[in-house]
């Protein structure tokens, strides 16, 4: 296993941020090793040319794998650490250095947006990460919009087959990990004063638009969170101790 750190990146509907993103992690105060990219199949990119960004390597995939394809690619990275971005993400330059930071104090599966789950039910939980700005690493069920892990403990996400393909990667990348290696999920630090050290400068500006799938782009809101509530009631039936042990 090298050292250092491999991005893997997530072609998809929003192929016009990707070269704001690239720039963003060529910048880090921690730089990447690898900066990969996965493409999922979608008509919003097919034109698109990802071969003049100075990327290590391009994965085109003639099918949409949806939310699991990039973290099974990250299976064939080398480096010590792994890092993904969702489409929408420009992190600062100082993220990656936040997140190698937290890993010496708080080893885990390290995330850009955290939730607390209160219930079964997905919508009530407690956010951490960019969206409230917390001061301190805060442990939560599971994260999201940017990970950052060692490139091991990615592979307890897979030592079982997923409940479904449909969602819920996030869920299940927590889940896993947690009941197979002991490993738990943090949000870094996002201090208010310094977004230099946030993992998603533009969460609002690049995300909340109608090719989310939070916001209907592929099915109904209330299937999208139904899945999701299915994903949380699985995993807690099959040896998911979240935080607040639901049962």
């Amino acid at each position: 296993m090298e050292e250092g750190i491999t991005i893997v990146l997530n072609c998809y509907k929003r192929p016009e941020y990707l070269k704001e993103q690239i720039q963003a992690l060529r910048a880090q105060t921690v730089k990447p090793k690898y900066i990969w990219l996965w493409m999922n199949a979608c008509p919003e990119n097919k034109k698109f040319n990802p071969y003049n960004l100075g990327l290590d390597k391009v994965f085109k995939s003639d099918t949409n794998c949806k939310y699991h394809g990039r973290f099974a690619v990250g299976l064939l990275t080398q480096t010590k650490h792994v890092a993904f971005f969702d489409d929408d993400t420009i992190p600062g330059d100082m993220w990656l250095e936040n997140c190698m930071n937290t890993m010496k104090e708080t080893p885990g599966i390290l995330g850009g947006a955290g939730c607390i789950l209160h219930s079964r039910a997905y919508v009530q939980h407690q956010r951490m990460g960019w969206p409230v700005k917390n001061s301190v690493t805060t442990e939560v069920d599971l994260v999201g919009h940017a990970w950052f892990m060692k490139r091991d403990h990615l592979s307890y996400m897979w030592y079982e087959t997923p409940f479904t393909f449909e969602n819920g990667e996030d869920i299940q990348l927590s889940y896993l990990a947690k009941k197979h290696g002991g490993v738990k999920t943090y949000c870094p630090a996002h201090p208010q004063d310094n977004p230099r050290l946030h993992s998603s400068l533009k969460p609002e500006e690049y995300g909340n638009d109608n090719k989310a799938s939070s916001n209907g782009s592929l099915k109904s809101i209330p299937d999208f969170y139904r899945e999701r509530d299915e994903c949380i009631s699985y995993s807690i039936d099959n040896g998911w101790d979240t935080l607040l042990h639901l049962q």
